[in-house]
């Protein structure tokens, strides 16, 4: 099995020449964090995901996790692990000081998320929902909820959970039926069963801390009669330790594709003791908080699993010997040449490297985002929301399906090697699929984009991203460079503006391709502007490294863009005049 190794010259180019770091933390008032910092923090985080936790991955996939008596066991090592995370204090990254937080920038604490994802994916997924459920019960829970539960949660003493889906309530979560039953202490009796609870129950902590979507008897129909509420494993005690079991069990543990390693629980609440976190009939609104922070770090996974399937097919192909190469005998003292000569497997592996570093380059824009959004002031802070909101479908949809076709040609490239377990290969490749599909489907991502953030907004929250990458194109110093980046920016901009006057059946229809083409587009932006700011620099290997990739990007995979502007502009009838009987004979 490939050894994963952090991509730590790159996460330094980005922060110290492409985002200009230092720069960034002055504007933003974070006068105590400088790249100096970053760089000791991203380095240690490094070396737990390639000595801690990538270790782990494969005997993890193999061994699975187990549920006995009522309780689930996750695979050899990984509760261990986990300590080791909590007590050198990697759960804490990004919580409130105030609460045994440390307060750090996203600009540092993204880097060792996606080192994690790349490591060992099944074991990242439970610590990064216990971040979502930290920023839930900060922005929306009572002080008195706060007090009892956030330190544990932040410093990763107790984890937590997200509980949305239910049998018959998947994407429509307006049919959701578990029911919260108010009591005369101001707490609430949760009854309901939630599917694809994510680390539902584990053998890592001494308790769980569950985030439920309920109704109230009497809330509205539909979304607008949804609360939410923290429901623990165990209740507390008089001192605020764990105490009696609550009336919540696990009826099962999912047997999934991928993801072996992580305890996907059915969870059954029988009339379990919660509280509510906001305002009734508000929930959706409270768990969205979470879920936009996990639609990101789903996006993660995706980057990062294409990250580990292009190392390990990079070196494979380093190393395999078939074949002399095309253009002339390479290693003249062998009776063949390596793989990685060849002109199709050169293709494959440029375009893993330009669709996982351009992808990189637009999580750390969006980090740089994050933290304006958490310490700027008022007016930067609204500006950075509108690009986040933009961005996030982006970024959880095309990272994920960028994943997916990075790890399938890491596959290709070792042949039928790739397709042998022994390799794990096809372990990445089974890891990443849920990516598509968990936070809301791709195809939910992109509706979203092309409804909510574009035609329903007016076109402010695009106007906002605009302006990000206008910013950024000004500053690209090569003439022809910045031109193509001028007319790549304003193409984009001009078909996103024309969505606006799009009948809903048609942007519906559209969705999916205004995605790939908004984020097709946004990649060759940061491409010329990376190769731009190394060829500025004074590593004239890495300035070398990446024109080749913005040259490969810009030629090869950008004229995807125009495929899926093409579709994109077909309109909705080409899909709507097919009945359902006729696909019987399609």
């Amino acid at each position: 099995m490939p050894q994963y190794q952090a991509p730590l010259a790159d996460f330094q180019f980005l922060l110290r020449d492409w985002l200009s770091l230092d720069n960034h933390y002055q504007s933003s008032g974070l006068t105590d964090f400088d790249f100096e910092l970053a760089n000791e923090v991203i380095s240690q985080g490094a070396k737990f995901a390639e000595d801690i936790v990538a270790p782990l991955n494969r005997d993890g996939d193999e061994t699975g996790c187990t549920l006995k008596d009522g309780n689930v066991t996750t695979p050899p090592g990984f509760a261990s692990a986990y300590r080791d995370y909590v007590a050198n204090g990697w759960n804490a990254m990004l919580g409130p000081v105030e609460y045994d937080g440390q307060g750090l920038p996203y600009t540092m604490a993204v880097p060792v998320h996606e080192m994690l994802n790349s490591a060992n994916l099944s074991w990242r997924l439970t610590t990064m929902l216990t971040e979502s459920a930290v920023l839930a019960v900060t922005r929306h829970a009572s002080d008195e909820l706060k007090n009892q539960y956030l330190s544990k949660l932040v410093t990763g003493e107790w984890t937590g959970t997200m509980n949305l889906t239910e049998p018959q309530a998947g994407t429509d979560l307006s049919l959701l039926s578990t029911k919260a039953e108010p009591q005369q202490d101001g707490s609430y009796r949760i009854t309901g069963s939630k599917i694809f609870i994510t680390g539902g129950d584990h053998d890592w902590t001494s308790n769980i801390i569950h985030m439920v979507l309920a109704r109230l008897p009497d809330a509205p129909a539909g979304v607008k009669g949804i609360s939410l509420f923290l429901v623990p494993k165990f209740l507390l005690d008089d001192v605020g330790e764990t105490g009696v079991a609550n009336s919540l069990s696990v009826g099962s543990i999912e047997h999934k594709m991928g993801i072996k390693a992580s305890p996907t629980c059915v969870m059954n609440f029988d009339g379990a003791t919660g509280w509510l976190v906001g305002e009734a009939n508000q929930g959706l609104a409270c768990m969205f908080t979470m879920m936009n922070d996990a639609r990101f770090q789903v996006g993660l996974q995706g980057l990062a699993a294409a990250e580990a399937s292009f190392q390990g097919a990079l070196t494979y192909a380093r190393e395999r010997q078939q074949s002399r190469a095309p253009q002339g005998i390479q290693q003249p003292d062998s009776n063949a040449d390596p793989i990685v000569y060849q002109p199709d497997v050169a293709r494959m592996l440029l375009t893993q490297k330009t669709l996982t570093e351009g992808s990189r380059a637009l999580s750390m824009l969006y980090a740089k985002y994050m933290d304006i959004e958490h310490y700027g002031d008022d007016s930067a802070k609204a500006h950075a929301g509108k690009v986040l909101q933009f961005l996030t479908p982006v970024c959880k949809a095309f990272f994920t399906d960028m994943g997916l076709e990075a790890t399938s040609l890491g596959i290709q490239v070792f042949g039928g090697h790739g397709y042998i377990r022994e390799w794990g290969m096809e372990q990445l490749m089974r890891d990443v699929r849920i990516a598509q599909l968990y936070e809301g489907t791709n195809g939910i991502q992109a509706l979203d984009l092309i409804g909510r953030k574009l035609t329903r907004d007016g076109g402010n929250m695009l106007n906002a991203t605009h302006s990000v990458f206008a910013n950024m194109v000004s500053n690209i110093q090569e003439d022809s460079w910045r031109q193509a980046a001028e007319t790549a920016l304003s193409q984009w901009h001009d078909q996103s503006v024309q969505c606006l006057g799009m009948a809903p059946a048609d942007a519906a229809a559209a969705a999916c391709d205004y995605l790939a083409y908004t984020a097709y587009s946004l990649l060759s932006i940061c491409w010329y502007s990376m190769a731009d700011t190394a060829r500025r620099g004074d590593n004239q290997t890495l300035a070398a490294a990446k024109r080749k990739c913005a040259e490969f990007y810009n030629q090869r995979i950008l004229p995807r863009r125009d495929a899926h502007l093409a579709a994109m502009k077909s309109g909705a009838e080409n899909v709507l005049s097919v009945s359902d009987s006729e696909f019987d004979y399609l």
